[in-house]
């Protein structure tokens, strides 16, 4: 996997949004919004350093997708985790479906 997808997964496991992140590195929402496109560039070295430091990922995992520390990769659900990555790579139209048919779901449940 590309920085790119490692970085979005991460970011979707800390359930952080790309504007919290941006706030909490420093780094604007602008270039945050730069890695995750397209054919993006890796950050500088010093920038990568934060983005990992707030994700509670390292550097080599979102260079490389290889070692995820356990304690950030295990808080959620190896299932739920599968589910995150399914509806990511749904176009924008079916993850709202998804998302909204969940959330209805849920009230249901929930009664």
């Amino acid at each position: 996997m590309s920085f790119r997808d490692n970085l979005r997964e991460a970011i979707d496991l800390s359930g952080l949004e790309q504007k919290e992140l941006a706030h909490k590195t420093k780094i604007s929402l602008r270039n945050i919004e730069n890695y995750l496109r397209e054919n993006a560039s890796i950050p500088a070295a010093d920038k990568a350093v934060q983005i990992a430091q707030v994700l509670g990922v390292t550097v080599e995992y979102l260079v490389t997708g290889e070692n995820m520390p356990t304690e950030t990769h295990s808080q959620i659900d190896p299932e739920l985790q599968k589910l995150i990555r399914f509806i990511k790579r749904l176009p924008k139209k079916k993850q709202q479906i998804v998302i909204k048919n969940a959330l209805n779901l849920s009230e249901i449940l929930m009664h």
